[in-house]
């Protein structure tokens, strides 16, 4: 997910670049050979790059299909939304940036990035660590907007609730990713009516 020109330096556009052609590289080499059969060192000369270069961006093999840089913008979204904002709809809109600021053949990456995560149980298993991770992130963030502390209940409840929208919403074919999410806060800001 690249940032504009006018916001990042060229040395940061550049890594950013190499980060993507990284990820893009694995990712291909993943879909033709498998996980199991895909080295560092073929991803390595895929890119482009040394094997070296790689463990600059990547600690792992599993983190260069880990790595999900939309997370971050989900999270940088919702700490801009106001500290009055109810927190559902605080959280939905951050939603709506981080899906407005996908390209087509960004979204296109990311469904075939998560239809391998989701295939391999090694990666599915690292994919959980991360969502933790984000969770994290996001008790942080609403936390600092709403002016409270990162263990208050309330805190915890948002984030417990939108941290289970997002794995619901992702447990499926990965096309379907963006109705399911709407559809899972829709259900949480009707107060979870079953009908």
């Amino acid at each position: 997910m690249g940032a504009t020109k006018s916001a990042v330096g060229l040395r940061d556009r550049k890594k950013i670049q190499t980060r993507d052609t990284i990820r893009r590289a694995a990712l291909r080499l993943v879909q033709a050979n498998g996980y199991a059969n895909t080295t560092i060192e073929q991803i390595a000369v895929a890119a482009e790059i040394a094997p070296s270069t790689f463990f600059r961006y990547f600690p792992t093999k599993e983190s260069v299909l880990i790595a999900n840089d939309l997370d971050m913008v989900t999270v940088d979204a919702l700490a801009a939304q106001p500290a009055d904002m109810a927190p559902l709809k605080a959280f939905r809109r951050s939603v709506e940036i981080t899906l407005a600021a996908l390209a087509s053949a960004e979204w296109r990456f990311e469904r075939a990035r998560l239809r391998i995560v989701l295939s391999e149980p090694e990666l599915r298993a690292a994919q959980m660590d991360e969502y933790q991770r984000t969770a994290r992130r996001l008790a942080e963030t609403e936390a600092r907007r709403t002016s409270r502390d990162t263990d208050d209940l309330e805190v915890r409840v948002f984030v417990g609730a939108v941290t289970g929208s997002m794995l619901t919403a992702l447990d499926g074919h990965p096309s379907g990713i963006a109705d399911r999410m709407y559809r899972t806060l829709d259900l949480l800001e009707a107060g979870m009516p079953f009908t």
